[in-house]
């Protein structure tokens, strides 16, 4: 038997990285991480229904560096998501897949989700 050298199936060390293959792991972890911000959201909701103390006590971290970094990467993820989902979506009609308007709608869609992500923030007084 022939010893390989290399790996059996393609892996991420044999391929160069491209804007679909970082958008498509970015729309997977900003996908968990939305999941895992609903849990936040939820424990918002119950500590604005449990009265001022518990939600004073919530603020307390979510106007800290690490909470509204937290919540700066939430914002971003819903953006990148819901971007690349309607990028998805034309995929899904067969339309962009040539290469430079796949590499073209790739930047439109990071460049859309951090100007949106900008955006809401100074929007809501955040920034």
């Amino acid at each position: 038997m022939a010893s390989v050298k290399g790996p059996l199936s393609p892996h991420l060390t044999v391929y160069k990285w491209q804007i679909t293959m970082v958008l498509s792991i970015l729309h997977r972890a900003t996908g968990v991480f939305l999941s895992l911000g609903l849990l936040l959201l939820s424990y918002w909701l119950l500590s604005v229904a449990s009265g001022p103390d518990s939600h004073a006590a919530l603020s307390a971290h979510t106007s800290a560096w690490y909470g509204k970094t937290i919540l700066f990467l939430f914002t971003f993820s819903i953006y990148l998501h819901l971007c690349n989902g309607i990028r998805h979506l034309f995929w899904d009609a067969g339309l962009g897949f040539e290469i430079k308007t796949s590499n073209l709608t790739g930047i439109i869609t990071v460049i859309s989700a951090i100007s949106f992500t900008l955006l809401s923030w100074v929007a809501g007084g955040m920034l």
